[in-house]
């Protein structure tokens, strides 16, 4: 194949240049360093056409008059041919991309880039793309399969792989290549080259040969190399017909071989010795055009490749031959060339004579060959069986000789099912790639670590988002470090090992009070850091070994222990630890990860122990984290955002989906923070990309939060929407509180109370599609106080069946309300939880939770039906609902008052416990529909004694309050059951108002404890069980005492519990009292138009025996409504 070799002619500025043809072969196009493509009607054109597309121009593309370009720009552009408009972006990425190419019939494109990345983009419609995720370092080359079926990629981690580019997953790996950290450090391009038409072979350069791989199989089936040759091989191409494949090398050689005789058809040499970088044939296959790393374009002119057609008809023998001539000669003698074996020539004689016979030859000297193969280099089977499917191959494209493929179908069994997923690689959330010379290395709620790698600076800088903690800090990174955490304490740094040096852990603690604020640790030999994060005064590593260390803050080594898969990631927050592991493999896109959540502190424990976390399909997980209150969530790479929902079992539950705000496929959101309250996720958008760059400072937005449930269009989703995720978002509550930290009491008060509103508004709008069993399931949510105007409103609906069933539940609950107030007198916790289980720190918390509700009781009854009436009396009486102890306001006594919440006496803290009054805390004066509708029920007592101090004194009547006295001594009888009570029925204005004039006595705490806790069943069980308790647990504190002893008698049955309960009763003989009391309440009812008491339900419950009394029904809801008691 003789050819001419053309003077090379100036093109670009030096640096890395690519070229190719147009369909037609009229035009010669390339690209290079100074961001311009050029377009050439020949090699001798003197003006050519130029297209400006950035400041660098890394690769080009061209087909059906589009050209493709990848540029500096980090994005990969369209332009049309040969007008040179731009047509738009395809696609971008993190960081510039490396290669670009076509498929056969140009409706998509492949595009590689620095970030790891493989991006399969239709031309049509850029929004329709494919991400092949699982290189470990910048890509190399891509190029299609002529079939579309699948694409092979090239990576400076040594891989090439190929992917299915429907089901975006691998098929196979070669680990070919020798491994470097970027493009411009790599010894070969390793342009990869698909043959055209059936695609038979992928012709992939590794060092000074070619290997080809069989399409299908996969298997290595032969060698192309030559004798001549020293230089890696950095770029090939296949000539139009399919059978010769040309290639440049790094030493400026440029080769073409016959690919059926695998013979070096032609040499030449670069004038000067350069690089050559870039090839392309002509699509005639007369011609080959080259390109240099000093921007120069050549041509080798005059070609023949007619003979194309008829090698396959007139050598298939040889071809047989010559596949043993390849694997033989390749391993006894590599570089030889595979012509000059004197045993060919006579077999495949007599192959050629006898075509019919062909089969038993071949087999006969397979077998001998094989036996010198594996004599000579353990060669395995497979390149016998690979050499006949090439032979086979061979013959279906020139001679369609099938044969000799027959026998290789049984030869190997082929698997049809789900393929396994390539792991995800450990990573540290809040940052981004580590091959990036400018990254970040941490991006959290303290602040954020930038690392720069570049040839001026390697350096990481520190900065505080709050500069009260710590100013800026500019470290020098000479260990190279890859991994950072940043705390309110200390920064945490980790580097990879060496040949030389070990993997090191680096602790800044900037918090210390002594001079020494550094140390340092190194990893023992053959462990690696794989995760590290911070904590509360401790720090955690996971290394390679699957070991987990913790450290102190200061430097000391403590716990270690074995993780049960390799580590993914790992947050810490607090005294809480999050660590993500693979627990096995996973198969069809899926990663099979495990979560394990640790709390540190006096009692260490696991509260997740290996549990599966869920991913959507075909995704990765991409952030982990904790909410600024401590609540675990997680991002995967699909958008969706989960959090832990601790009252659920600790189940995964989904608060958003960031793609649904996406304005492209190609946008993403990179997460740095979510916030539970308020309701934030904290985030930066990515236009065309996954991670933001680090210069300009990238701006945070806030996106909301919404649950996926169906139908939130409507009305009712919308609300049952909001509900559970007040619900969901507020739990951390009760974590924080049974975990000893002071809880913000506003706000979660505003909480419980925008959670009755919206069940008082969903039971509104079920009573109006007369739904009235939905009403009862939504009753079953609410508190006792919310039942309560629930009650009222079905009376004034005239549902009397409804009204009825109501108070069956709001008995139930009273009765519940009671028994936990026995349990719990001082664990005042979780909801209450804001003191930490102190008697007095309880009702003083209770009190304000009394409050709370009563001003709950006035904005919950926002559900109007008609939307009419009452407003003056009902504001006064919600106003007086709202703080029933304004009277006392300036006494103890009002916080004290029970009916705003069980924690009232019993356990100030369950009255926050309950939470049913805190969510109506914001609002106590505002008018309520719901108030409005039961304006009539609401007695004058109830405003007067909810009433805030400023409104109560208008509506508050005065005759409640000898009434108060008795109410007083049952609230003392009842103790903190009545308070507890109260509180869950959202402390009924009425009752409440009479009952928190009684509170004078609970506002001494003393006196409240006095006589609630010789009352209460819980009481009585502990005094006469503390000596025991005392005996097993010798060292507990008092608090600690009754912690335990309210979790023993959580486990007495229920009859048990109702015993103690009983004999609390009897002993105080408070009966009379309550019966006074209800004498009284009723009397005063009669006075006031027989209005209702909402407070009085709390204590009605003990005295529901009473409330049994003959009364038609509409009395009995009023009587219930106004005092249970």
């Amino acid at each position: 194949m003789p050819c001419e070799r053309k003077p090379m002619r100036f093109d670009h500025s030096e640096g890395h240049t690519e070229v190719c043809f147009d369909d037609s072969g009229k035009f010669i196009v390339t690209c290079g360093n100074d961001g311009d493509v050029r377009i050439f009607e020949g090699l001798d054109d003197d003006d050519p056409k130029f297209i400006s597309v950035g400041e660098k121009a890394y690769s080009l593309a061209l087909k059906n008059g589009k050209l493709v370009t990848a540029s500096s720009s980090n994005t990969v552009q369209i332009h049309t041919f040969p007008d040179g408009d731009p047509d738009g972006i395809l696609t971008r990425f993190t960081t510039n991309a490396t290669h670009v190419a076509f498929n056969s019939i140009g409706s998509r494109v492949a595009a590689g880039s620095s970030d790891f990345m493989v991006k399969v983009v239709e031309v049509s419609d850029s929004s329709q793309q494919k991400t092949l995720r699982g290189h470990e370092a910048p890509v190399l080359s891509v190029t299609f399969d002529p079939k579309d079926d699948f694409l092979a990629s090239a990576s400076c981690d040594g891989a090439v792989i190929v992917w299915n580019i429907e089901e975006q997953t691998q098929v196979i790996s070669w680990p070919l290549l020798q491994k470097t950290n970027d493009v411009s450090n790599a010894k070969s391009l390793c342009r990869l080259a698909w043959q055209p038409g059936t695609g038979k072979f992928l012709a992939v350069p590794v060092e000074t040969k070619v290997h080809l791989y069989q399409r299908g199989s996969w298997d290595h089936v032969s060698t192309l190399s030559d004798d001549l040759l020293s230089q890696p091989i950095n770029v090939v191409a296949w000539s139009p017909c399919g059978r010769y494949l040309a290639a440049g090398s790094v030493g400026g050689s440029l080769m073409v071989w016959d690919v059926n005789s695998k013979l070096c058809v032609e040499r030449q040499k670069h004038e000067k010795g350069f690089t050559v970088c870039g090839l392309a044939w002509h699509p005639s296959g007369t011609q080959i055009a080259y390109t240099d790393t000093e921007g120069c374009l050549g041509l080798l002119d005059g070609l023949s490749t007619s003979n194309t057609t008829k090698a396959p008809e007139q050598t298939p023998a040889k071809d047989y031959d010559d596949l043993f001539d390849d694997d033989d000669d390749r391993l006894m003698d590599e570089g030889l060339s595979d012509t000059n074996s004197p045993v060919k020539k006579p077999v495949a004689e007599e192959d050629d004579d006898d075509d019919d016979d062909f089969l038993v030859p071949a087999t006969g000297r397979v077998r001998n060959r094989e036996a010198i193969l594996d004599d000579e280099n353990s060669r395995d089977t497979g390149s016998l069986r690979l050499g006949q499917d090439k032979f086979g191959d061979d013959d279906d494209s020139g001679s369609v000789v099938v044969p000799a493929a027959a026998p290789l179908l049984p030869s190997r069994p082929v698997y049809d099912g789900p393929l396994p997923t390539p792991p995800q690689k450990a990573f540290q959330p809040g940052s981004t790639p580590a091959h990036l010379t400018h990254r970040f290395m941490m991006w959290n709620s303290v602040g954020i670590v930038r690392g720069y790698n570049d040839e001026q600076d390697n350096a990481i800088d520190v900065e505080f988002h709050d500069t009260a903690v710590h100013h800026t800090m500019h470290l020098t990174n000479s260990l190279e470090h890859t991994m950072a955490d940043l705390s309110q304490e200390a920064v945490l740094l980790a580097c990879p090992s060496t040949d030389e040096l070990a993997s090191k852990l680096q602790c800044l603690h900037f918090s210390s009070w002594d001079t020494n604020k550094e140390w340092m640790v190194d990893l023992p030999k053959g462990e690696d850091v794989r995760a590290l994060c911070l904590g509360q005064s401790w720090a955690a590593v996971a290394t390679s070994t699957l070991m987990l260390r913790l450290f102190s803050i200061g430097g000391v080594q403590r716990e270690i222990f074995s993780l049960p898969g390799p580590v993914v990631c790992m947050v810490g927050h607090g005294e809480q630890l999050l660590i993500v592991y693979h627990r096995a493999a996973g198969f069809d896109g899926d990663q099979a990860l495990g979560v394990q959540l640790l709390q540190f502190g006096r009692r260490k424990r696991q509260l997740i122990n290996g549990e599966p976390l869920p991913l959507s399909h075909k995704s990765y997980l991409s952030w982990l984290g904790f909410t600024a209150e401590g609540t675990p969530c997680y991002v995967d790479s699909v958008g969706v955002v989960r959090m832990l929902n601790r009252s659920l079992g600790n189940t995964w539950t989904p608060v958003c989906n960031t793609r649904e705000t996406c304005n492209s496929k190609s946008d993403h959101y990179w997460v740095v923070g979510v916030h539970e309250n308020p309701q934030q996720l904290r985030c930066i958008p990515c236009k065309g990309s996954r991670y933001p760059p680090t210069l300009p400072r990238p701006a945070v937005a806030i996106l909301p939060f919404k649950l996926p449930l169906c139908q939130t269009t409507t009305e009712k989703g919308q609300m049952e929407e909001q509900f559970w995720r007040s619900v969901l978002f507020h739990n951390h509550y009760s974590f924080l509180s049974s975990s000893g930290y002071e809880i913000d009491e506003h706000g979660q008060s505003q909480s419980q109370k925008e959670q009755q509103e919206l069940l008082m508004k969903m039971f509104a709008l079920s009573c109006k599609l007369e739904r009235e069993f939905r009403c009862v399931e939504l009753a079953e949510l609410m508190t006792q106080n919310v039942v309560t105007l629930a009650i009222r409103y079905a009376s004034r609906s005239r549902r009397m069946a409804l009204a009825q069933r109501l108070n069956e539940i709001a008995l139930e609950k009273a009765n519940q309300i009671q028994e936990e107030e026995e349990e719990e007198p001082e664990y005042s916790r979780q909801t209450a939880g804001y003191d930490r289980s102190e008697a007095t720190g309880g009702r003083y918390c209770s009190r304000r939770n009394q409050e709370e509700e009563e001003e709950q009781e006035e904005e919950l009854g926002v559900v109007e039906e008609d939307g009419q009436e009452m407003e003056s009396e009902e504001a006064a009486e919600t106003r007086k609902r709202v703080n029933p102890f304004a009277k006392d306001a300036g006494s103890p006594v009002e916080p004290s008052l029970t009916p705003v919440g069980k924690a009232g006496r019993a356990n100030p803290f369950k009255v926050l416990g309950s939470g049913k009054p805190s969510a109506s805390s914001g609002q106590p004066r505002v008018t309520n529909i719901l108030d409005n509708m039961t304006s009539s029920r609401k007695l004058g007592p109830l405003s007067g004694s909810a009433g805030k101090p400023n409104k109560g004194p208008v509506l508050k009547p005065l005759a409640p309050r000898p009434k108060t006295k008795t109410q007083s001594t049952l609230l003392q009888m009842t103790g903190k059951k009545a308070a507890n009570k109260k509180s869950q029925e959202n402390t009924e204005p009425a009752a409440g108002q009479q009952k928190r004039p009684d509170v004078p006595p609970p506002t001494s705490p003393a006196d409240n404890t006095e006589n609630k806790r010789p009352k209460t069943g819980f009481q009585l069980w502990l005094e006469d069980n503390r000596k025991s308790i005392l005996a097993d647990l010798p060292d507990l504190e008092e608090t600690d005492i009754i912690k335990e002893a309210m979790g023993r008698f959580r486990t007495l049955s229920a009859e048990e519990r109702l015993s103690w309960t009983e004999r609390a009763k009897g002993q105080t003989g408070d009966a009379a009292d309550l019966k006074k009391r209800k004498r009284a309440e009723e009397e005063e009812e009669e006075e006031r138009g027989g209005v209702e008491n909402e407070n009085g339900q709390a204590e009605a419950d003990e005295t529901s025996a009473k409330k049994k009394k003959s009364l038609d029904p509409s009395s009995k809801l009023s009587a219930f409504a106004f005092n249970k008691f």
